[in-house]
């Protein structure tokens, strides 16, 4: 029983990352969208909103590995860096960072610069292509 709502409550918690992934999508597509005409399709949105929404679900729940081998001493592997880790930190901070800008210009009414809105849009496309190539690493990994 204790096992089901454990999983139950993880794979709640991985849902609810994809809402927040699906909303940054959202606010991120809708700042492009007022910006670049061509970007004001519900399609877009929609694309923006699923790739986020794959990213959060996928990104950023990764497994880490372990700091020590099975019998304690440290071994050559200890020495690398968890590439599935820091794709998963380094996206989230991107994604998470594009997201909350794309608010922030929206809420206080902003029309920023072609320049920036390019930036953002990039910022969290590559951070959403991390978040979700760290998440395909660490559960081919397991």
């Amino acid at each position: 029983m204790r096992f089901r709502v454990r999983k139950s409550a993880h794979v709640l918690e991985r849902f609810g990352l994809a809402m927040a992934g699906a909303a940054s999508g959202l606010f991120v597509g809708v700042l492009v969208g007022s910006s670049v005409a061509a970007l004001t399709s519900q399609g877009f949105l929609l694309l923006m909103m699923i790739g986020g929404a794959v990213g959060f679900y996928f990104g950023i729940d990764t497994p880490q590995l372990p700091f020590h081998s099975t019998n304690g001493q440290p071994s050559k592997a200890d020495e690398k860096i968890d590439t599935a880790e820091f794709l998963s930190a380094l996206g989230t901070f991107l994604a998470g960072f594009s997201s909350f800008a794309a608010v922030g210009i929206i809420v206080l009414r902003h029309d920023p610069h072609i320049a920036w809105t390019t930036m953002i849009m990039a910022g969290w496309v590559v951070g959403v292509a991390m978040q979700i190539t760290a998440g395909a690493m660490a559960h081919l990994r397991r």
